[in-house]
């Protein structure tokens, strides 16, 4: 294929897409461009066709450092492991493209986007998505696009929306709406917001469909370009009559949905479905159709919930669409840490504990965006036994970062900032039980560990996850929704924010048609769980501790003057050092001169404070200081005011009466009471006098006579090794200059 390419402007940005020169070996391969930054997508289709019971997609989003002009860290200089944010990006490509599939297309696609140029103006993350959408069609593969993903900041001064925002303008906007789909319908959302209201919520959805749409066309445009053959890729269709024997089970697989608990109701539904494969197919037919018939048992299971919810508007465990699972709120579960929130609804159970830290121990990013750290870190765990299974733990997984990152994104909008809390904040959630709804669980329990930690949050934050069944012009959107109505159900929409408004937002569409009213209807539903949930957190904790925990570290705030840092800091950090292993607190000092001080134990805080305050201090008149004497000279000693500056005691001072040298009556070591009498306002040197002085003592030796002036040099000249030759051979006491 010769090198096909095109070039556009959308909403003021420049993109470019891009085929036909490189990778021309994967099934399709697109680069994509935006701005400068520049991304390379490619998609393969495996040759052999396997028995998957589901469809084998795999995306990878990899970070290039050398995108970004820069060598990897840690040992070995290359990029190792995806970053949170890369396993995110990879997470936001397949979300939009996997419902574009064909029912029964079982062989492997693997797609992988490549940064190649990053300009550190414009993100890689949503041109990607249309460019996998690209590569896809590009390949000729049973994919229902074009797919595109947009950005949508909101500017807080106009309050205009802007497409595909650069780093720049998100960084004044008070919202950040991912939302991907085709045309006609949004398939994904991912938003993170300042307490941004429903209705502006909904208005961005609806102008990020245009977006959508605009970008599909665009998509269109280039793919008439290329005009790719058309390749035949089977697609598996199951012998009819293995549906019509499962689904003779209909009513059995209602009345095995009819328990509101979660392992007995699994217990009976997969006992059903043994029976099924027991009683109605012969060995020979459950070998051959073995992932067949599982998913047709899976079929029956999600017919037989979604008609249970449409005709009778009852739910598997007895709510209805708009009913909340039993709470049950208990912040400060744990003691000794510095906060904990337990928070459960029906079965689903999350423990978050908060740990407040220095700045310093903020995360530090190794990614190709321009972020280089973050002070908050929200960090989830779904342990196999919270779903009462076997399984190895190791590194967290996709859904874990996932599922933190969402609420993390919930939380940020409400912390303090780093002027009125002075502490890197990390959260971590243990998901002790799980059906369903564990990430809006983690959100809450997190608010529950904030507040018992004594964070002085903005405002409380609760989730809900959204659910929906949608049988043609019949729909049903379900609140608090379980793990069945999230696994054969057609969203999962999580929904995060205060009384005020929304902070985040997440939703994975599996039905097409999915409109903004549908959406609306939704946030509104939404909005009306949350406060429920709300309510009875603040039943509990009305607000955050007025104290900290007495085992949470006490940062104290002071400013020094930038000139004054490496003296505090010392040579190879040797004062600083000190200061802490003395104290026993820990000291960061920042650029600007702001020096956070923290300690458990007050009196050390209040050590470590007094100790650099020393340092920086500058002495004035009429100031009294206890000092130690470091050094003697004939006419005085030089006491030590602080840890950075001397003042000369005269000799003259020293005593009463007249003293004929310094060491009769101090001694270096000695400590002197001193008070500061002049400062020299050019040199700055500080002049003292002795505070209750000692009367001279007997026999002191008297100051010795100054010689003449011209005598005195004479006497030292004449001390100079060879000088009364040369004078004798010069015969005018002079040596003649040698000339080069």
């Amino acid at each position: 294929m010769e090198k096909i390419s095109t070039s556009f402007e959308l909403y003021g940005k420049e993109y470019r897409l891009e085929t036909g020169e490189l990778a021309k070996q994967a099934t399709g391969a697109v680069l994509v461009t935006q701005g400068e930054t520049t991304c390379l997508v490619t998609a393969v289709v495996s040759k052999e066709q396997k028995d998957y019971d589901f469809f084998p997609l795999t995306v990878d989003f990899i970070e290039k450092m050398y995108a970004v002009g820069r060598i990897p860290g840690g040992y070995l200089k290359r990029e190792a492991k995806p970053s949170d944010k890369g396993t995110l990006t990879a997470r936001m490509i397949d979300r939009p493209i996997r419902p574009g599939f064909a029912d029964g297309f079982k062989q492997e696609v693997h797609v992988v986007a490549t940064t190649l140029a990053c300009d550190g103006q414009n993100p890689p993350d949503c041109i990607c998505v249309g460019g996998a959408s690209a590569a896809l069609l590009c390949g000729g593969t049973p994919f229902d696009g074009p797919v595109a993903c947009v950005r949508i900041a909101r500017d807080k001064e106009t309050g205009e929306f802007i497409v595909n925002p650069t780093y720049a303008e998100q960084e004044n906007s008070d919202l950040e709406l991912t939302i991907a789909g085709t045309r006609d319908y949004i398939s994904m959302v991912e938003a993170g917001a300042e307490e941004v209201t429903e209705e502006d919520m909904l208005a961005a959805m609806e102008f990020g469909q245009q977006a959508i749409a605009a970008f599909c066309e665009k998509q269109a445009e280039f793919l008439a370009m290329v005009a790719p053959e058309p390749k035949e890729y089977p697609v598996h269709a199951a012998d009819p009559c293995i549906a019509e024997r499962v689904n003779a089970h209909f009513d059995e697989m209602s009345a095995a949905l009819k328990d509101a608990d979660k392992l007995s109701r699994m217990g009976k539904v997969e006992q059903l479905k043994a029976s099924i494969k027991e009683n109605d197919f012969s060995e020979e037919e459950r070998e051959a159709w073995k992932s067949d018939i599982a998913a047709a048992c899976k079929a029956l299971e999600k017919q037989a919930m979604r008609a249970m919810v449409i005709e009778t508007g009852e739910r598997a465990d007895g709510r209805s669409a708009d009913e909340i699972r039993p709470l049950y709120i208990r912040p400060g579960y744990l003691p000794r840490v510095h906060g904990s929130g337990l928070f459960q609804r029906g079965q689903t159970q999350a423990l978050s504990v908060c740990t407040l830290g220095l700045l310093n121990e903020a995360q530090r990013l190794d990614t190709i965006d321009p972020q280089e750290s973050k002070r908050y870190m929200h960090q989830y765990n779904f342990p196999p036994y919270c779903t009462g299974e076997v399984g190895r733990m190791g590194a967290p997984k996709r859904r874990e970062i996932g599922h933190g990152a969402l609420a993390e994104r919930a939380i940020l909008p409400i912390l303090p900032s780093e002027d009125e809390f002075p502490y890197a904040i990390r959260v971590v959630s243990e998901i002790l039980e799980s059906n369903g709804s564990s990430s809006m669980a983690s959100t809450c329990g997190s608010t529950l560990a904030l507040m018992d930690a004594g964070v002085p949050i903005k405002a409380p934050v609760s989730g809900i996850a959204m659910g929906l069944i949608k049988e043609g012009d019949d729909v049903v959107i379900l609140s608090d929704i379980q793990g069945l109505e999230d696994f054969l159900g057609d969203m999962d929409f999580k929904v995060c924010g205060t009384a005020n408004g929304i902070t985040a937002l997440q939703m994975d569409n599996k039905a097409k048609g999915l409109s903004t009213e549908i959406l609306g209807r939704a946030l509104q539903q939404a909005k009306e769980g949350r406060a429920h949930i709300l309510s009875a957190m603040l039943g509990e904790i009305a607000e955050p501790r007025a104290e900290l925990r007495d085992t949470a570290p006490r940062i104290e705030t002071i400013h020094i003057p930038v000139e004054k840092i490496r003296e505090v800091i010392g040579k190879g950090g040797e004062t600083i050092r000190g200061i802490q292993d003395s104290t026993g607190a820990s000291i960061e000092i920042q650029e600007d001169g702001t020096v956070h001080i923290a300690a458990v134990e007050q009196e050390a805080g209040r050590a470590a404070r007094a100790a650099v305050e020393a340092i920086v201090k500058e002495p004035e008149v009429g100031e009294i200081y206890e000092g130690q004497v470091v050094g003697i000279q004939t006419f005085g000693a030089f006491v030590k005011l602080t840890p950075s500056k001397d003042g000369l005691l005269h000799i003259s001072r020293v005593a009463n009466g007249r003293v004929g040298q310094v060491e009769d009556v101090l001694n270096v070591g000695d400590t002197v009471k001193v008070e500061v009498i002049e400062i020299d306002p050019k040199s700055g040197k500080i002049s003292l006098d002795r505070l209750d002085k000692p009367e001279a003592p007997e026999g002191s030796a008297p100051a010795p006579a100054r010689a003449p002036r011209g005598e005195g040099r004479r006497e030292r000249s004449d001390r100079r090794p060879g000088r009364a030759n040369r004078e004798a051979n010069s015969g005018d006491g002079r040596t003649p200059r040698r000339r080069h």
